[in-house]
């Protein structure tokens, strides 16, 4: 199902993820919080040793604090699976966004269909503009930090440190989370991590 809607969204020239590309960023758990110690400080949940991934995820998600599985996997998935995550998290919650929120999330999905300098550029540019810190606004940052630099052209480079897109994409779809019914969100919290689930199998 996630194939052929990689085919369809290249057909139509939508974003797509490259179904080649590996979608996590370590199979094993304790590996990405070796590699990115911030991990560890969003998360009061720790991997066994050996977890992988996608079974830390799942334990996340059947924990007393559920969120802490979008907060993991936003950090796992390589950015292009993680952009295109929080993309399709936040469409599937269309009814809370605002139309500020659907610019940004046009942005983002530019980028996933086109990575480079000038998708990301736009990306950010945009949603630094924005004065209000909306979900789509935060999944355009996070392509924004995909590279780039921290600091205005002008002044000595200074690249996005590498945790800093994975907690734009958690702020963004938490944020669109909030926004649900109270007795919604564990419905859509599970399929948020269903999805997730379906992107890193297809990658």
């Amino acid at each position: 199902m996630m194939h052929n809607h990689i085919a369809q969204a290249e057909r139509t020239g939508g974003a797509a993820v490259a179904e080649r590309e590996n979608a996590l960023r370590h199979a094993v758990a304790a590996a990405l919080f070796e590699a990115m110690p911030e991990v560890g400080q969003d998360l009061d949940h720790r991997p066994d040793p050996g977890e992988t991934s996608r079974a830390f995820i799942d334990r996340l998600a059947a924990s007393a604090t559920p969120e802490e599985a979008v907060t993991f996997a936003a950090q796992a998935m390589a950015l292009r699976h993680g952009i295109w995550w929080g993309h399709e998290c936040l469409m599937r919650m269309r009814q809370v966004l605002e139309p500020q929120d659907l610019e940004m999330l046009a942005l983002a999905a530019d980028w996933v269909g086109a990575p480079g300098e000038e998708t990301r550029h736009r990306a950010a540019t945009a949603a630094m503009a924005c004065t209000t810190k909306t979900p789509g606004v935060w999944i355009a940052l996070g392509v924004g930090w995909t590279g780039g630099s921290l600091l205005p052209p002008e002044q000595a480079a200074v690249p996005p440190p590498p945790f800093l897109p994975g907690r734009a994409i958690n702020a963004g779809v938490l944020l669109a989370l909030a926004r649900a019914e109270r007795d919604q969100r564990a419905r859509i919290l599970a399929g948020f991590v269903s999805m997730a689930h379906a992107i890193i199998d297809a990658g």
